[in-house]
């Protein structure tokens, strides 16, 4: 068999006729002439070198080539049918694989929404790479994903960003310490003489809060840089510092930390989806854009 000179619609025509057992009836299912058919069977009897269909009184019956070719038909039909049927999906965004992008502390804010995008659409499968600021900006930059989630997302000309949930960073203490005893809110003031622990320059919670303190001309005199908010939760429970935190790893933590009633806190803010207008991806992330900015979790 030449199985170069195959093709689809070759095999069709046959099919056709081994189901309906007629070239005339086979050419009206499938608006051919009679001649046609007939040639494209010799056609394809050519490229089997095989006989493939005999007359018996009326009706056109598969020989024992044409029946092996014709069970071979329906499976690669019934195949081809499969792979149009999923790429239809893919192209609708009902099917696929979608990459997000997060910074650290959206860790606690994206999973819930990846677990409900599951459930909705359970042919598209989640990737989810975390990192910090510098890494996960650097990702945007080599494209390297669907959707990235920034509380400062990047400024260029290809930056799609949407708000989608509140960010607000609180400042925190130990439960013990002195300023979160106080029944008045305190003022900063008095606080910048406390041993403060802090993200690491290019962190967008620094970059907030570097801005507020720049804003109303305060500086830190004792400061730990932690690269790690988790570590930073726990060091405040454990009273190196205090320290400014989003309120959704404070609220996810089980370490004794308490809020520090304070002049400007908490500093307001929000988390942003970020895609890029060029994405081949379209379709499913704006699906889980929609999700994101429809949850109520």
């Amino acid at each position: 068999m030449q199985l170069r000179q195959l093709n689809f619609r070759l095999l069709e025509v046959f099919q056709q006729v081994v189901e309906e057992k007629s070239i005339s009836a086979a050419a009206r299912k499938l608006h051919l002439t009679q001649p046609t058919i007939s040639a494209q069977i010799r056609r394809l009897e050519d490229v089997c070198a095989a006989e493939l269909l005999q007359q018996e009184g009326r009706q056109m019956i598969p020989t024992l080539a044409g029946e092996h070719l014709y069970r071979a038909c329906g499976d690669i039909m019934r195949r081809m049918h499969e792979c149009t049927q999923a790429i239809s999906a893919i192209r609708e965004g009902d099917r696929g694989t979608l990459k997000i992008s997060l910074v650290n502390t959206a860790q606690y804010v994206i999973p819930p929404l990846v677990a409900k995008f599951n459930r909705q659409y359970p042919d598209i499968g989640v990737e989810l790479s975390i990192g910090n600021r510098s890494s996960t900006l650097q990702r945007y930059n080599n494209n390297a994903d669907d959707i990235y989630i920034f509380s400062h997302p990047p400024s260029d000309s290809m930056v799609k960003a949407e708000p989608f949930m509140a960010n607000r960073l609180q400042l925190i203490a130990p439960v013990n310490h002195w300023a979160v005893q106080q029944c008045e809110p305190v003022s900063f003031q008095q606080l910048v003489d406390e041993p403060f622990l802090m993200r690491e320059p290019g962190s967008a919670t620094r970059m907030v809060f570097d801005t507020w303190l720049a804003g109303r001309g305060l500086y830190l005199n004792h400061t730990t840089q932690i690269e790690s908010n988790e570590a930073i939760r726990i060091s405040v429970a454990a009273g190196m510092g205090l320290a400014v935190l989003s309120e959704h790893i404070i609220d996810h933590g089980s370490d004794a930390v308490a809020r520090v009633n304070t002049e400007g806190f908490p500093l307001p803010g929000q988390w942003y989806m970020v895609s890029r207008n060029d994405s081949s991806n379209a379709n499913i992330i704006d699906k889980f854009r929609v999700l994101a900015l429809t949850a109520n979790l």
